[in-house]
This record gives structure tokens, sequence and C-alpha cells, in this order.
């Protein structure tokens, strides 16, 4: 998981970013948020050196990316559950 901070959070420069991701096969979902990051983005990699190169040469490029933080999932407890009422 990646947590990325825009340098601007106007309609224009998360538009840009949009479509930027969408044209990423590596990252699998992109999300908007809100808080401390404008969007999460769930990335899949080979291995580190593959992370790496996607991150130093593709993610912070993306446009209005100002900062990126990494949190490398170790295990997933629960994914995807299903919402009941």
């Amino acid at each position: 998981m990646i947590g990325v901070i825009l340098d601007r959070s106007s309609p224009d420069s998360r538009n840009n970013f949009e479509e930027a991701v969408l044209k990423v096969k590596e990252i699998l979902d992109c999300i908007l948020v809100a808080g401390e990051f404008d969007y999460f983005l769930k990335i899949r990699a080979r291995d580190l050196a593959d992370f790496n190169k996607l991150q130093s040469q593709t993610l912070i490029a993306l446009p209005g990316v100002q900062n990126t933080r990494t949190f490398f999932v170790m295990r997933e407890v629960r994914e995807n559950a299903r919402l009941t009422f």
C-alpha cells in the first residue's frame, strides 16, 4: 500500500493524477481518502527490486505527487469481507 500526498488538491490535479493512475498496470486499487493522505494505492510488485523500480521511476513521477509513504502488507487477516445489515 502506498499513501500519496498531492502537491495541491484542486479538481484538475486530482483528475490528472487519477487519469495517470489508470495507465499503470501495477496499481490494483486507487482510493481517494480524507486525512493525512489524498490517496491510497494498492500495488503489486514481484519483489523488492521491482518495487524500487516502480517507486523511483513511475509512482513519484505521477502528476502532482508531492510525497509518498509505503506500507508493506505482511499478512491479510481479512479481505473483501461482505457487508451484512
